[in-house]
């Protein structure tokens, strides 16, 4: 049974900075469905946009997989022979009811495209050739100084056929825009049953852990890393997901 998130519930006399711990995976479906608005069209879409760029006989990453949402979606979609997919996060408790959640998954599906779940750093980690790169929420949470290395090192390492599927949330230069879109933001979370106390405890907790870029940032960094050509895809409020080709 799936447990409603209350973590920030009750009054904190100091909020801890956010960490993906056992308490979070034991909500984090309930909290991205109640955080995060598009969430789910993203992560369908990511299995049928990944489809059309998986090659045979190549890699597909799934970086920062958390409980593998978008993992199970490439699994679904993805049909080229050969594929392997590689999911990877650097909790250990994600990373244990991920491969949990995929096992349930092979009982209900046949043919699946065949996963490893791995705990491993993504800063640090050796990499392979791969036809399709996921980063679903995933960059926002690495160090601003650390994420053009990380999309270097991906690029460097992508079929010239593959492609890149980056979502995050995103802020905005333009200050009437940012005002509109946050507090849109937070009508959706209060529709979605969180208190003003929950939502002012884990805006606390996640500041220090989650820097956010605006989308031109996105692209001027994502071209610098090397790819040609960046797509905004989708976007609902300030959370958005794009594609970026080599």
């Amino acid at each position: 049974m799936k447990e409603s998130d209350n973590i920030f519930a009750k009054p904190l006399e100091k909020v801890p900075d956010f960490v993906f711990n056992e308490d979070v995976v034991n909500v984090f479906p309930d909290m991205i469905k109640r955080s995060v608005p598009g969430y789910p069209t993203i992560v369908e879409n990511i299995g049928v946009i990944a489809a059309q760029y998986a090659q045979p006989n190549s890699l597909v990453y799934d970086l920062g997989c958390s409980l593998g949402a978008v993992t199970q979606a490439l699994r679904r979609h993805i049909k080229q022979p050969n594929c392997q997919i590689l999911a990877v996060d650097n909790s250990a408790p994600m990373v244990k009811r991920c491969q949990e959640y995929l096992t349930a998954q092979d009982a209900m599906y046949q043919e699946l495209t065949p996963t490893q779940v791995v705990e491993a750093d993504i800063i640090t980690m050796p990499w392979q050739r791969a036809s399709v790169v996921t980063m679903n929420f995933t960059l926002q949470f690495i160090s601003p100084e650390q994420r053009l290395a990380v999309l270097t090192a991906i690029h460097q390492h992508l079929d010239p056929q593959g492609v890149l599927l980056l979502s995050e949330k995103l802020r905005f230069d333009d200050e009437k825009e940012q005002q509109t879109l946050n507090e849109l933001h937070l009508a959706f979370k209060r529709a979605n049953g969180y208190s003003e106390l929950e939502i002012a405890q884990k805006r606390t907790a996640i500041e220090n852990v989650m820097k956010i870029d605006t989308f031109a940032i996105h692209q001027e960094r994502l071209l610098k890393a090397g790819f040609s050509k960046v797509t905004l895809w989708f976007q609902c409020l300030n959370f958005a997901s794009m594609i970026a080709l080599p």
